[in-house]
């Protein structure tokens, strides 16, 4: 009876654990929604406020311009990663993490509150690249302790479902910049009063959802594999140079970002562009067409991260290099000339069935190539450098090409740089079955 009794019910102690993993995930989730939320309102946004700061009679060149600052905001991500994976490393996760979403309202404020060009002349532009400079710091800070704090709280048999819920909530940011965007195209304002001001409300809300995360994160477990690495204290070298220990794994982490991150921000970010400017659709249908994408990227992480924990890292990741290799070009071609918003979506939305094999785990994956006392700076500082070459510039290196009238190069150049990731998942090793998050040197 009683071996029964102990089958049927978990022990309690097992059930406070669980409980006490999953809150630790909620709570670190939701404060990676509110950063991503307001580094993304800038682009859900961009269509409005970029006339303010940017005159100029070509809409292309005001987008071009907003694309070049939301690049810039990627050109101190290494900055971040480095100073944040720092403070993860030495001082603790949950500090890093409650620091980094307190500077992204500072970010989000100063966007809200900076007068127009018409105002302050080329002020307002300064002061918009300093918001991005600093909600830069913060998101390059944030990427790197989220994924080690995910992939460290979660089970090691479902480390990939856990962790594949930072890119959940990262798509859940900008889901609800586009929520914020369509309630406020169609119930609240008209498109002249969106244009004259109501670009400022998504950086207000998002100034106070950070404040409300910082106060969540306050209260975070720390976890189990930053503590145990502390116990036995030792002198302790700079993280640059720890890092410098591990060039094998940072290559790594270089050569698996390049692709997934080119194709992640062209999915997300440059497709409210594309949409609306190559294919041709309205702001309203735009919103929709990218919301319904993005929702369905949304469901696809953690079913892929569940994928991850039964066949591994590997097959998921060649999955991705060899469909995006293969298909990137003939669905953007085919999106271009779409006039139907239900075959946008579907386009889209098939692009997220490959891509996804890449978001869903790069995290884990980054986690599991270094030991806990390098692990968030290991995380942090590689894949903010690729991300500021590979991922940020997207949108811009689109609207260059664009701007120069070959629209489709920017096409065989996203293949290409996949192609480039897909060579690197050839050949390395599987992180699941060759992991380093026991070590805690």
């Amino acid at each position: 009876m009683s071996e029964t009794t102990a089958t049927t019910h978990p022990h309690p102690i097992e059930m406070a654990d669980a409980k006490r993993r999953i809150k630790a995930i909620f709570v670190g989730s939701v404060g990676n929604l509110v950063e991503w939320y307001d580094f993304y309102a800038y682009t859900a946004f961009s269509l409005y406020f970029a006339p303010a700061f940017f005159p100029s009679s070509d809409p292309v060149v005001q987008q071009l311009n907003a694309a070049t600052l939301f690049a810039a905001g990627f050109i101190v991500r290494p900055l971040g990663g480095w100073l944040f994976g720092h403070i993860a490393d030495r001082y603790g996760r949950r500090l890093s993490l409650t620091i980094s979403v307190l500077m992204m309202c500072f970010g989000s404020l100063i966007i809200a509150l900076t007068p127009t060009y018409a105002t302050i002349g080329f002020a307002a532009p300064a002061l918009l690249a300093l918001a991005r400079i600093i909600e830069g710091l913060s998101l390059g800070g944030e990427c790197g302790a989220s994924a080690t704090y995910l992939s460290e709280i979660a089970d090691p048999e479902h480390r990939g479902f856990y962790s594949s819920f930072q890119y959940v909530t990262l798509i859940g940011g900008q889901l609800t910049a586009i929520l914020v965007l369509l309630l406020l195209q169609n119930v609240f304002l008209t498109h002249e009063q969106l244009v004259a001001w109501g670009w400022r409300i998504p950086f207000v809300i998002g100034a106070m959802l950070a404040i409300t995360a910082m106060f969540m994160r306050r209260h975070m477990h720390e976890t189990e594999s930053f503590t145990e690495a502390n116990k036995n204290p030792v002198k302790r070298e700079s993280s640059i140079r720890g890092l410098m220990r591990y060039p094998r794994e940072i290559a790594i982490v270089v050569g698996l970002t390049a692709g997934g991150t080119a194709a992640f921000y062209t999915f997300t970010t440059y497709m409210q562009t594309f949409v609306r400017q190559t294919a041709g659709f309205s702001d309203i249908t735009t919103t929709y067409v990218i919301a319904g994408s993005l929702i369905f990227a949304a469901i696809l992480q953690p079913i892929y991260g569940a994928i991850s924990d039964r066949i591994g890292r590997k097959p998921m990741l060649i999955f991705f290099g060899v469909c995006g290799t293969l298909l990137t070009v003939p669905l953007l071609t085919t999106l271009a000339g779409t006039k139907s918003p239900w075959m946008a979506f579907l386009l889209i939305s098939g692009a997220w069935i490959f891509v996804a094999g890449y978001t869903s785990i790069n995290a884990v994956v980054k986690a599991e190539l270094f030991p806990t006392a390098i692990r968030a700076t290991g995380i942090a500082v590689p894949y903010a450098v690729t991300v500021s070459i590979f991922g940020g510039t997207a949108p811009a290196i689109a609207l260059w090409f664009k701007q120069q009238g070959h629209e489709q190069w920017f096409f065989y150049y996203l293949a290409g740089v996949i192609f480039v990731s897909l060579l690197v998942y050839s050949t390395m090793r599987d992180t699941k079955h060759a992991s380093a998050m026991n070590r805690h040197d």
